[in-house]
């Protein structure tokens, strides 16, 4: 919160646990906008960790799980003009619980117009691989779709590269902070995971070096995951990033030629945060905030999107 208060100054906003906040706690701006004919919009974007393909424990015992479910307790209860959802890929699996079977049932049974699926955000210029699950429903005019790729091969532009975004960034060392450019800060490195990026060429992993540098449980035959400890790469997109975007034994967080992961400057920027986009709290807590944010880019086109399907039914 401390984070949207310093980039948003001027909007309202309500730090409260929303298991106890009450429906009617927001009606008062809902009907100041309905007086206004000003069209409304729900957007429920609960964590997804409860979901992804990379929890290890007992997803229905996370407190999170139910999050999407109070969710479509306040779109019952004010029928918003559009609802829309962003979650990992994960939350589609059948449960017999499933946060979103119900929402579905609830916007079917409200009369909304649904369309959901999941999508590549680097089909919508976000230099990022990054699959996610969307849905846009509406109770106004025309059925929905999801909006058309811009980029890539389904698009008209090329993919947005990891170079097109970070190569700019004054070079910095594992540890160190650019005193000009806000969040522009490597995390420290070991000296053996220094020496094991040094042995790490771009898109390359911990699969790619000499023996010695192998982990002890890797040796053992625990496979884990490919592209910890990797570099990306700087004429492709990013792998996704995830709330330890900038650490090296995370995930492909090296940077494509220094000896450090990226900074949080450059895993803002690879989310597609403006420059002039600031974080609160320490650097684990802005990393964090990045990782579980929707990418404004791949909002934009959606939010265009609702507007222009308003716009036509507004005409």
């Amino acid at each position: 919160m401390a984070t949207f208060r310093l980039n948003f100054p001027e909007v309202r906003g309500e730090q409260t646990d929303i298991t106890h906040f009450p429906t009617d706690g927001i009606g008062e701006m809902v009907a100041n906008c309905r007086k206004d004919r000003i069209p409304i919009l729900f957007s429920g974007c609960a964590p997804c960790q409860p979901f992804t393909r990379q929890k290890t424990i007992r997803k229905a015992t996370d407190e999170r799980f139910g999050l999407l479910g109070q969710f479509r307790r306040f779109v019952d209860a004010h029928l918003p003009d559009y609802v829309f959802v962003e979650n990992v890929p994960g939350l589609m699996r059948p449960h017999p619980d499933s946060p979103l079977s119900a929402l579905m049932a609830t916007l079917t049974e409200k009369g909304y117009h649904i369309a959901s699926g999941i999508i590549a955000s680097q089909d919508y210029g976000v230099p990022q691989q990054r699959h996610r699950f969307v849905l846009v429903a509406s109770r106004l005019g025309d059925p929905m779709t999801l909006p058309a790729p811009t980029h890539g091969p389904g698009g008209s532009l090329p993919y947005v590269t990891v170079r097109d975004v970070i190569a700019e960034y004054p070079p910095l060392q594992a540890g160190a902070t650019c005193p000009v450019i806000p969040s522009h800060q490597a995390p420290h490195l070991s000296p053996l995971n220094l020496e094991r990026l040094r042995n790490t060429r771009p898109g390359q992993s911990r699969r790619d070096w000499p023996d010695h540098l192998w982990l002890e449980c890797h040796r053992k035959g625990h496979g884990g995951h490919g592209d910890v400890y990797g570099r990306m790469r700087w004429d492709e997109p990013a792998s996704g990033l995830t709330t330890r975007c900038i650490s090296l034994s995370n995930g492909r967080f090296g940077h494509p030629e220094q000896d450090r992961a990226i900074s949080v400057r450059e895993a803002a920027a690879l989310q597609t945060f403006p420059d002039d986009f600031l974080f609160s709290g320490m650097m684990t807590s802005q990393a964090r905030q990045i990782g579980n944010a929707v990418p404004p880019r791949l909002a934009k086109a959606f939010g265009m999107y609702i507007l222009n399907h308003y716009r036509s039914h507004s005409r």
